[in-house]
């Protein structure tokens, strides 16, 4: 091959090579934040207020928000980018308290029997630089869901759905800690 030839080859590859996307696994947060305490998530759902038609049928799982919690602290450690650790040594600190549990029909069947629910969870979230004793970010109404069938070849438990909006909505915070604000 002529060496031009060659040159010019090497050239467009090394300007293929440089002008790829950006895209990165790494995280977008600053640099000063490595660690983060996630504060037990506090029950904040309000069992006792009247009910109306749009909300006639409250529903309620005893011990959510230690759930929340824990499947927070799991991602967390999965993603890697933050680690979770002791309040006393972190760098930011995630509070967060679960307003509501929702569970809405979505479909019926001829009968009119519901066929397909949508599990809801919602929290409100704060994200606080420990050492500056500032708030970085605040969230209302954070929202995490799943969809499941009660019967047919895609039905599951509710339990297993509630799983389902546990794992998404954990997956939603430790996706907007990391992010760049």
């Amino acid at each position: 091959m002529k060496p031009r030839l060659i040159l010019g080859l090497q050239l467009v590859a090394c300007s293929l090579l440089f002008s790829a996307c950006g895209y990165t696994t790494r995280s977008m947060i600053k640099d000063k934040f490595r660690t983060i305490y996630i504060k037990p998530f506090l029950n904040k759902i309000d069992i006792t207020r009247e009910t109306n038609t749009a909300t006639r049928y409250k529903v309620y799982k005893p011990m959510l928000e230690t759930d929340i919690t824990r499947s927070v602290i799991n991602k967390f450690l999965f993603d890697g980018n933050v680690r979770p650790v002791a309040e006393d040594s972190a760098d930011l600190i995630l509070k967060g308290e679960l307003v509501e549990f929702r569970r809405d029909p979505l479909r019926y069947t001829d009968n009119d029997e519901v066929e397909e629910y949508r599990i809801n969870l919602i929290a409100n979230l704060s994200l606080w630089d420990r050492k500056e004793d500032k708030l970085v970010w605040e969230e209302k109404n954070f929202t995490g869901d799943a969809i499941y069938f009660v019967s047919g070849s895609q039905a599951k438990s509710e339990e297993l759905a509630i799983n389902d909006a546990l794992d998404d909505l954990s997956r939603r915070i430790v996706e907007r800690v990391v992010e760049q604000w």
